[in-house]
């Protein structure tokens, strides 16, 4: 069975039809799904934020124990490594935490297509 949206990315989220209480149709995550994976103030956290909210919302579902076992899923979410480096003009120390996320198909083409997974 393939993972659907609150596996993927948190508790509550739907699919909105255009006109159900919005003018156009779209993804709904509700602020409780971030706040659940550590975005403590979705309101005002940056856009980058909110991408690394549905990484981990997604991480805790699309594990390589999942894939193994499910056919119909198609992602990998998995740690990558962690690395130092600095930044700027006064090479302040920055951590570097890598996510990394793998798309399996049926090799039927070299390119990347969303509808596909």
């Amino acid at each position: 069975m393939e993972p659907n949206l609150g596996q993927v990315f948190g508790t509550g989220t739907t699919r909105l039809a255009s006109g159900a209480t919005t003018t156009t149709s779209g993804l709904f995550i509700p602020d409780s799904a971030f706040v659940a994976v550590g975005l403590a103030t979705p309101t005002t956290a940056t856009a980058e934020g909110h991408l690394v909210a549905i990484v981990k919302n997604a991480e805790s579902y699309l594990t390589q124990s999942n894939f193994d076992s499910n056919i119909d899923q198609s992602l990998i979410v998995t740690d990558g490594f962690s690395s130092f480096t600095t930044r700027g003009t006064d090479n302040t120390p920055y951590r570097q935490d890598q996510k990394t996320i793998s798309l399996a198909k049926p090799d039927t083409g070299s390119t990347i297509n969303p509808g596909d997974y």
